[in-house]
């Protein structure tokens, strides 16, 4: 390795970039989350896998220095899941797993 790959390697402050790693867990779990049976399996649980993706979204955005956007996907996020845990008090035996969109649009896909 020359220093020049060094330097793309490395951010200013020293250790590695872990960018590129994470980039490609985040991808995964994406590719995962679209996945018809594990939407299915998450949906029969209770989870919304819509929402998960966009938790997804915020972390991946706070992992890359983007805090306004993760705040306001972070913010998103839990005030959908409050709203569904309401919901579900509200109408017993009903857990709101659908996998409809979260309120918000997040076209930064």
């Amino acid at each position: 390795m020359t220093r020049e790959d060094d330097k793309k390697t490395r951010p200013a402050a020293g250790g590695i970039d872990p960018g590129p790693e994470l980039a490609a867990v985040f991808d995964d779990l994406e590719t995962l989350l679209k996945n018809g049976d594990v939407i299915e399996v998450l949906t029969a649980r209770g989870i919304n896998a819509s929402l998960a993706l966009l938790a997804a979204d915020a972390l991946r955005a706070y992992l890359a220095g983007r805090k306004a956007d993760a705040a306001e996907d972070f913010a998103t996020v839990a005030e959908e899941i409050r709203g569904r845990l309401a919901a579900s008090a509200e109408a017993p035996g009903s857990d709101d797993g659908s996998p409809g969109e979260p309120s918000r649009s997040n076209g930064r896909r």
